[in-house]
């Protein structure tokens, strides 16, 4: 029976894993608590192929208790009586270790169903989610569990496996492997940081170039097309959607172009050319705003043009959008500004509206009074002093030039008119 080469490596001792030093190295907490062999209810976080599983296979044989797995994605709350039934059994005798894959698709209800059982200590849980647990994990559950972060691997730790699962192919079927340089090196940059997707490429990679010699040679060309594109981490609806769009839009906030370009390709490259088009229109207000007014309608001009054109030509107008922001000069004085008014509006200082400005045909009602609206154009300048905010506001200040050319500009225009 076909057995997966990444199942057939799967680690079975904590340094065999590679990578994240940070919670299972020497000392390190996680180890601490997995050697104690007392295993509290926990959460695995970080992307596929970074030692989730593996983790909790290993907790699983230092423990004396029965290991039952269900993934969420394919299991409800019929499997999870069913675990529950097995509790003070001979068949579970000191409890239940769970282990639960993707938790993140179990529903409130899925998840509560566990809460009595994780609480008196039957069932201890140790789930795995892709996802921020604090976004899809429910309170009861995290108030109960201890969260542990597994990092993206880098491609220095991912070529350690390459390089094992090579041998390891060697030995079961005793043939020489001979790598062109630069062969390992590609497949664990390529993979994203997902160890499964880099041995996955190994096995492909070995199966294509396998055949009655006792000698297999691999190659850059060909490595370089078992791996093409695998490097992407994306998930429209996931974590890796909004980290990047995030990041876009702090590198065009933080006026750093290179970091700009670099989001706006890892976007365009998984096809979302719609959330790359959302956040630069919004950058075009947010961050660069009445530094440089301007930036609005050209980003817009451009993201129309990239919509009409598709992909792979939209890339060029988005690519100068993305430029010109980033390189634009800041301000934030409009965002400032309307956050203010929404909070006063929120807590509900309104008051009434000067009667200047009401509008004009409450002067046709029974109740005849003078509006004495004074129309700014038909004083000098186009503007005349007279009160517009209610009087519970009258004395707000909500916006503050910005300290760039174009907003010290109109500070000192208006400062010049309103005789300051």
């Amino acid at each position: 029976m076909y057995r997966p080469l990444a199942d057939e490596l799967r680690p079975t001792a904590l340094d065999e894993i590679v990578g994240q030093a940070e919670i299972l190295g020497e000392n390190s907490m996680l180890r601490r608590i997995i050697y104690s062999k007392q295993i509290p209810n926990m959460i695995f976080y970080g992307p596929s192929g970074t030692g989730k599983t593996t983790v909790a296979s290993i907790i699983a044989e230092k423990t004396n208790r029965a290991l039952r797995r269900l993934n969420a994605t394919t299991s409800g709350i019929a499997d999870i009586k069913a675990i529950i039934d097995e509790l003070d059994t001979l068949m579970a005798p000191e409890g239940v270790l769970l282990y639960l894959d993707e938790i993140q698709y179990f529903n409130k209800k899925q998840q509560q169903s566990l809460l009595e059982f994780i609480e008196n200590g039957k069932i201890t849980l140790i789930a795995s989610t892709t996802e921020n647990p604090y976004f899809y994990v429910f309170n009861a559950i995290l108030s109960r569990s201890t969260i542990f972060e597994f990092k993206q691997l880098d491609a220095a730790d991912v070529e350690k496996a390459v390089v094992r699962a090579l041998a390891f192919l060697e030995k079961r079927d005793m043939v020489k492997i001979v790598c062109e340089d630069g062969v390992t090196a590609h497949i664990a940059q390529s993979c994203g940081g997902d160890v499964r997707k880099a041995i996955n490429a190994v096995e492909l990679l070995y199966s294509a170039c396998k055949g009655a010699q006792s000698t297999v040679n691999l190659t850059l060309s060909d490595a370089q097309q078992v791996s093409q594109k695998s490097s992407m981490r994306y998930d429209r609806e996931g974590d890796a959607h909004f980290d990047i769009v995030s990041a876009l839009m702090k590198s065009l906030r933080g006026s750093d172009v290179e970091a700009s370009l670099h989001y706006l390709a890892r976007l365009l490259e998984a096809g979302d050319l719609i959330g790359a088009c959302r956040r630069i229109l919004c950058s075009a207000s947010e961050d660069i705003g009445l530094a440089y007014p301007m930036a609005v309608p050209i980003v817009k001009a451009c993201v129309d043009s990239a919509l009409q054109l598709g992909l792979p030509e939209g890339r060029l107008p988005l690519a100068e959008a993305v430029i010109l922001l980033a390189t634009s000069p800041k301000s934030n004085s409009g965002v400032t500004a309307i956050d203010k008014a929404i909070a006063d509006v929120r807590a509900g200082k309104v008051g009434s509206i000067p009667r200047e400005l009401q509008n004009v045909h409450a002067d046709s009602t029974e109740h005849k009074r003078e509006q004495n609206y004074k129309y700014p154009h038909s004083f000098p300048n186009h503007w005349v002093k007279q009160q517009y905010l209610p009087d519970e506001l009258k004395n707000v200040s909500y916006y503050k030039y910005g300290d760039n050319k174009t907003e010290q500009a109109a500070k000192a225009y208006w400062d010049l008119i309103k005789g300051k």
